[in-house]
């Protein structure tokens, strides 16, 4: 009777961390998505295809999280906590997908260098907060936790420097002005997915610091 009352800490987070695996398989997509383009060496379509597959996979994840928050009577950290993290990192791959989307949406054939960059600080950014929900759990890992979430700010702060310098190229006058619209939308849409993972760093940090 009271086994369904317990708290089941492996199992929050381990969805949590199946979750998070999710958010690198869809990023590592991407790039190869974004580095493809004009390349003809890659299958954009079945790349695109790939991100939306891995999306609604981490859906399913999320929802199972939720039911089994909604059937918990204890949680190992704070359940408002929980439930938060789990849907930052649902943004995340909510913002992977945009980018992945956008390519026919705005119909970029040819990627640029900052394209590039920018898909490549995004992996690193999705590679560390899945390291740091991993290790979440284990608390003499914490100094580990903590210092990939300073990764992720670092990471986001460079490719918003990546992004103002791809933006001021646009606009140099060797451009068309719809390119340089479409391609303004699609940086914004890549910087985006670094923006969301280092909110859910915070929400991490934070889970540090009260459980410290």
């Amino acid at each position: 009777m009271f086994s369904s009352l317990m708290p089941q800490r492996k199992e929050f987070f381990e969805l949590l961390a199946a979750h998070s695996d999710r958010v690198v398989a869809g990023a590592h997509a991407t790039q190869r998505l974004i580095n493809g383009l004009g390349q003809g060496t890659e299958d954009i379509p079945a790349l695109v295809a790939e991100v939306n597959l891995n999306e609604k996979s981490a859906d399913r994840i999320k929802a199972e999280l939720i039911v089994l928050l909604h059937k918990s009577f204890t949680t190992p950290i704070n359940r408002d906590q929980i439930h938060t993290l789990a849907i930052e990192l649902d943004m995340v791959l909510n913002a992977i997908q945009d980018v992945a989307n956008a390519v026919h949406m705005y119909r970029i054939e040819q990627s640029t260098p900052e394209a590039r960059d920018l898909a490549a600080l995004g992996v690193d950014a999705c590679t560390r907060l899945n390291r740091a929900v991993m290790t979440l759990p284990h608390k003499n890992r914490n100094e580990e936790t903590a210092n990939l979430c300073k990764e992720i700010d670092a990471i986001e702060s460079k490719a918003d420097r990546v992004q103002h310098k791809a933006i001021s190229q646009l606009f140099d006058g060797s451009s068309t002005i719809w390119w340089a619209m479409r391609m303004r939308e699609f940086y914004s849409l890549q910087e985006s997915v670094l923006d969301r993972c280092e909110d859910a760093s915070k929400t991490i940090e934070e889970i540090l610091i009260e459980n410290s």
